[in-house]
């Protein structure tokens, strides 16, 4: 399994690949860039759109457009590329994060501070009319989230500074129960974002671990694949069938940059994925 250059671009902070199946595109972030990219895989046609201040993560909304986790809370454009907030929660020091639509329908989007102080951050569930609960509180750096194909009360996260990747049971849109799922051990770089895929098994990137790893549903690292970039930071399955499998890179405080650090890295062939939910909003 071999990556090869999807887009080459020279992002920031790449992050937060997601496939929009209704526009057949791969949509993904360049947070410290302040941009959304989009990119059509059959066509190989590639957009940049700026977005006015940082943005943690964009993903598709039921009706066209976008939802975006920024840095003063969660927003969303419309097909014509009308702005509106949904949740306008600006803190001083803080931004979005990673976010990903949960099979309700409902976003659920993370925050941290800029100095990545302990426990400045948060993961909060966006409903579609903007209303806002908390999921958790005291997160460091709130990163990959995902959800079981065989459970959709299981969701799959990872606050990147505990090197775990832990589940969430959750109820009535309330998480109830957490518990380690599986932890990257020294050496092996620190997790971020994740997906899931049909066989139910965890993807996620190792910033600075130049690769990824895949958990099996018991949690039991079942494969690594190297990259040629220190820095991934998210994956996501793509394309036809779902079955190349996306990821995201960074240059971002590295002094003497891989070659394709910020470009979109595509594994072709890596498997099934899940469909993406749209955000119901």
């Amino acid at each position: 399994m071999t990556a090869e250059v999807a887009v080459r671009a020279d992002d920031t902070l790449g992050e937060g690949p997601t496939w929009d199946a209704a526009g057949s595109r791969l949509v993904w972030v360049d947070i410290l860039g302040a941009r959304v990219h989009t990119h059509d895989p059959a066509t190989g046609s590639h957009d940049v759109t700026p977005v006015g201040q940082h943005v943690g993560a964009a993903k598709p909304r039921a009706g066209g457009g976008l939802v975006v986790n920024l840095r003063d809370g969660v927003g969303r454009y419309d097909p014509d590329g009308t702005f509106s907030w949904l949740h306008h929660d600006p803190v001083p020091g803080r931004r979005g994060n990673d976010a990903a639509v949960a099979p309700d329908g409902s976003l659920w989007a993370g925050s941290m501070r800029y100095d990545e102080a302990e426990g400045g951050g948060s993961l909060l569930r966006i409903a579609p009319d903007g209303s806002a609960t908390p999921l958790l509180d005291r997160v460091t750096i709130s990163n990959g989230i995902g959800w079981s194909p065989a459970d959709p009360g299981l969701a799959y996260y990872v606050d990147s500074p505990t090197r775990r990747i832990d589940t969430l049971r959750v109820e009535d849109g309330r998480v109830v129960d957490r518990r380690p799922f599986a932890t990257v051990g020294p050496g092996a770089g620190v997790p971020d974002g994740l997906t899931v895929d049909a066989e139910g098994c965890v993807w996620i990137a190792l910033w600075d671990g130049g690769g990824l790893h895949r958990y099996t549903p018991a949690g039991a690292l079942e494969r690594v694949v190297p990259l040629p970039v220190r820095r991934p930071t998210a994956c996501a399955f793509g394309g036809p069938g779902l079955r190349d499998l996306y990821v995201t890179t960074a240059r971002t405080g590295l002094a003497d940059p891989e070659p394709l650090a910020g470009s979109l890295l595509v594994l072709p062939d890596a498997g099934e994925g899940l469909p993406a939910t749209p955000f119901a909003g």
